[in-house]
């Protein structure tokens, strides 16, 4: 498909480098006439539009607003914008589906008739692991590993058993917006895994000019971040060393 066609496309702007853009996100994100763009979505990524509108609608941490309310509100802007023949990008940090809500604005579009396309982008967790040099699978180690968050969607924790589970039968685990809960991620981890040696690595605005990785174990990682200036946003990735 093409913008010209006057299409939604909700692109993914991967972890922050430009050049980690797929040729397809880019070409999207200069053709667009408006451009609807989280939180996360870096500068450098949004400058690639040099003349069309770019309107804010992302979340920090700590952000009260209504979700339902917020969502409902960019639904309605990308349907508006559609409808007044512009070229629409809805941009999202990442891939858009993964922790990019983009299923609840194509399950809006499609109700309204309007088509769309999803243009993929490199998550965080399997940007850290290449740019950090973490074997996420490697045979004879680890033949899987899990996306997840801390909590589940109604903030409850009580999903952390079955990823700790998972981490004990020798499996890579990667653990998005986790830095704020990791007193409640690290003593379940312990507690089923009994092996306070499991590498963990905390990778920090990964691939921008500000990216940072803390290497540790279970029982060390914590204090090791308390230490530390580590930034947000961050992402876990449990079970596997970075090749050194």
């Amino acid at each position: 498909m093409d913008l010209i066609m006057n299409i939604v496309a909700i692109v993914g702007a991967g972890p922050g480098d430009p050049e980690l853009l797929t040729v397809k996100a880019s070409r999207f994100i200069k053709e667009a006439d408006v451009i609807l763009h989280d939180n996360l979505v870096s500068d450098a990524i949004l400058a690639i539009n040099t003349t069309g509108e770019k309107i804010y609608v992302g979340r920090k941490f700590g952000d009260t607003t209504d979700q339902i309310e917020r969502q409902q509100k960019i639904n309605e802007l990308l349907c508006a914008h559609y409808q007044k023949g512009k070229k629409v990008v809805r941009l999202k940090s990442g891939d858009p589906y993964v922790y990019g809500r983009a299923a609840e604005e194509a399950r809006y579009l499609t109700e309204k008739n309007i088509p769309f396309e999803v243009i993929p982008g490199i998550s965080a967790a399997l940007a850290a692991a290449n740019i950090f040099n973490i074997p996420i699978t490697e045979r004879k180690k680890s033949n899987a590993m899990l996306i997840c968050t801390a909590h589940t969607a109604d903030y409850s924790f009580e999903q952390l058993t079955g990823i700790a589970h998972m981490l004990k039968a020798g499996n890579t685990i990667s653990i998005y917006m986790g830095l704020k809960s990791l007193h409640r991620i690290i003593p379940k981890l312990l507690e089923v895994c009994k092996d306070d040696t499991i590498p963990v690595n905390a990778a920090s605005n990964v691939s921008r000019s500000n990216q940072e990785i803390i290497t540790g174990t279970l029982g060390s990682i914590q204090e090791q971040i308390k230490n530390s200036t580590l930034q947000m946003p961050v992402v876990l990735l449990i079970g596997a060393h970075p090749i050194q």
